[in-house]
C-alpha cells in the first residue's frame, strides 16, 4: 500500500503526558526533599498539536519565572523530538513551593 493510503500512527494523549512529566523533571533538576514530582495532562489535536499543562513543585526561594520557562523549552522539544508534534503551548502551573530551611536550622541552630 502506498504511504498515502496507510492509516495514520495516532499518539495518546497519557503517552505525551508522561514525555512531559519527564521533560519537566530533567529541567527542574533535584527538587526539595517534601515536593511531588512534576505531572502533565495533554490535549492531542488531530494535526500533531498538544496543549500541555504541566504542574511543579518548586523550591523558594529562587529565580521561579527562570525554572518555569526552562521547563517549557525543555517540553516543547521532548514532545518535538519523542512524539513528532508541535507544542503551541505549555502551561506550567506552580503548585507549592517549599521553604528552604533557615541557614543552620538543619543542625538544630535557632536563627534570630
Amino acid at each position: 500500500m502506498p504511504p498515502g493510503e496507510r492509516g495514520a500512527t495516532r499518539i495518546a494523549d497519557r503517552v505525551v503526558a508522561k514525555i512531559a512529566s519527564q521533560a519537566a523533571r530533567e529541567a527542574l533538576g533535584p527538587l526539595p526533599p517534601d515536593a511531588e514530582p512534576p505531572h502533565a495532562t495533554v490535549v492531542v489535536h488531530s494535526d500533531d498539536t498538544a496543549r500541555v499543562r504541566v504542574h511543579v513543585e518548586l523550591g523558594y526561594p529562587g529565580d521561579i519565572g527562570g525554572r518555569c520557562g526552562r521547563v517549557r523549552r525543555q517540553v516543547v522539544e521532548r514532545v518535538s523530538v519523542l512524539a513528532g508534534m508541535q507544542v503551541p503551548e505549555v502551561v506550567v502551573q506552580v503548585e507549592r513551593l517549599h521553604l528552604a530551611a533557615a541557614p543552620g536550622a538543619a543542625r538544630g541552630r535557632r536563627t534570630r
